[in-house]
């Protein structure tokens, strides 16, 4: 970092702000765990059938907050490397597209199961 102020409160800025998306995939990792409580355990007791289809989507949300969790710290990891070397860290194109597939996969199962149930 160097000591010139404004260059001090530049670098200050971005670390907050990857910090600031570090917490972002955090909180949507937890949203997505507690999709995974609802799909997974509350749905089956709401309609009667097989709970089975129900709680099988709610562990694979279940999965997808794990990755998301784990996506998110390997990204503020990444980003930190490079602040500190003054360089930059883009997002994975393939990350991304393998995490959007995963949840439009996941929220096409659930519209369809829902709309079977009731």
């Amino acid at each position: 970092m160097s000591d010139d102020p404004d260059q001090s409160d530049v670098t200050r800025r971005t670390q907050l702000a990857a910090e600031r998306t570090w917490l972002a995939w955090w909180r949507t990792g937890v949203a997505v765990a507690a999709v995974a409580i609802a799909v997974g355990r509350a749905l089956p007791g709401v309609g009667g059938g097989a709970g089975w289809p129900l709680r099988a989507l709610g562990i694979a949300y279940a999965a997808l907050a794990i990755g998301l969790l784990a996506a998110g710290a390997a990204r503020q990891r990444r980003v930190e490397r490079s602040l500190r070397k003054g360089e930059y860290a883009s997002l994975s194109s393939p990350l991304v597209m393998a995490l959007t597939a995963v949840a439009i996969a996941l929220a096409a199962a659930t519209l369809a199961l829902v709309a079977v149930r009731l």
